[in-house]
């Protein structure tokens, strides 16, 4: 399936902190019939109704997550004060660690330290957005505070060239799996990328993303979402498995050898199910756990597609910012 290739219908990572809709009374002047002091209400201005608005947030509140998560708020109006918004919005981190914002055009602001956080690192995003005047006569409504948990180290490394990918936990090589990435026809990204999403099993249709009817698969297992355009790392039942490992065929993600959701799994008789390697680095795998992909004859991803930010530098990064 390809970097282009969407599986099911987005959902969100974030918790829906709910729609906001204000409306203001519009209050005109009364006056008395017939009295002198009576003024014509038609010539006084009328108050424009005020709007608010709200940040939808990922990572969740509670949860535990890859060193590689960025904090990240979707507004659902259009910021034009970004200043005043930003200084709303901060990240905590224990242990400290410096965090800096970075706007992906007037609706999303992203946060991230300079390099992935610290294993056990206990991280707060603090929303003190209530009355921020974000645009002309619209302000926010959000005070509240939002902590999550930042899990075990696992950066993995697909190489396009070797079919291979190294998965590191804590530093140290963990497991080498065979893979097959983006054909010559349609090439996976370069650069570093972010779980965001797991599905044990998603539909993938190519209608979705440009590919036309080339393929249409409602059950492709343990797929877990890379970017907002489509790129996932996956199961693959329907490849020969001497692919994996030998050439790549697919039409822009990474694929690991898998079985069609429902069948068994290959075993030995008194032992229990080997896991395929698709299985395997699903049960293995956080949202906000990044995997580079390298040597792949296509460009790096761009930082705003999905949690790619990491692909920019920290002097870039902070440049991004509207308080600097």
């Amino acid at each position: 399936m390809g970097q282009r290739a969407v599986g099911s219908a987005p959902r969100r990572l974030a918790r829906s902190v709910g729609m906001a809709a204000a409306a203001a009374l519009l209050a005109g002047c009364g006056a008395g019939f017939g009295g002198h002091d009576a003024k014509d209400d038609t010539a006084s201005p009328r108050p424009v109704p005020k709007a608010t608005f709200v940040g939808y947030f990922s990572p969740e509140a509670g949860s535990t997550v890859g060193t590689g998560m960025i904090v990240s708020l979707r507004f659902n109006r259009t910021i034009t004060d970004r200043a005043a918004v930003e200084r709303g919005v901060t990240v905590t981190a224990e242990p400290p660690v410096p965090v800096a914002g970075h706007w992906f055009g007037d609706r999303r602001l992203d946060l991230r330290p300079a390099a992935y956080w610290r294993s056990g690192t206990r991280v707060t995003l603090h929303l003190r957005l209530r009355g921020v005047r974000g645009a002309a006569n619209t302000f926010g409504r959000q005070s509240k505070d939002v902590t999550f948990t930042i899990g075990r180290s696992q950066v993995s490394t697909a190489d396009a060239a070797t079919h291979t990918m190294r998965v590191l936990r804590e530093g140290r090589l963990f497991r080498v799996l065979p893979i097959t990435s983006g054909s010559p026809r349609h090439t996976t990204y370069n650069g570093i990328m972010v779980i965001a999403e797991k599905f044990v099993s998603t539909r993938m249709n190519g209608r979705t993303v440009g590919f036309g009817g080339e393929y249409d698969i409602p059950d492709v297992p343990h797929a877990m979402r890379l970017t907002t355009s489509g790129t996932f790392v996956h199961g693959n039942y329907w490849s020969p498995g001497e692919v994996f490992g030998t050439d790549n065929v697919s039409h822009g993600c990474i694929g690991l050898r898998d079985t069609k959701p429902g069948l068994p799994l290959p075993g030995v008789a008194g032992r229990l199910p080997e896991r395929t390697p698709a299985a395997w680095f699903f049960d293995h795998s956080l949202i906000g756990d990044p995997i580079r992909v390298v040597n792949s004859h296509d460009r790096t991803v761009a930082p705003d597609n999905g949690m790619s930010g990491w692909n920019l530098g920290w002097p870039a990064w902070r440049a991004g910012s509207a308080l600097r």
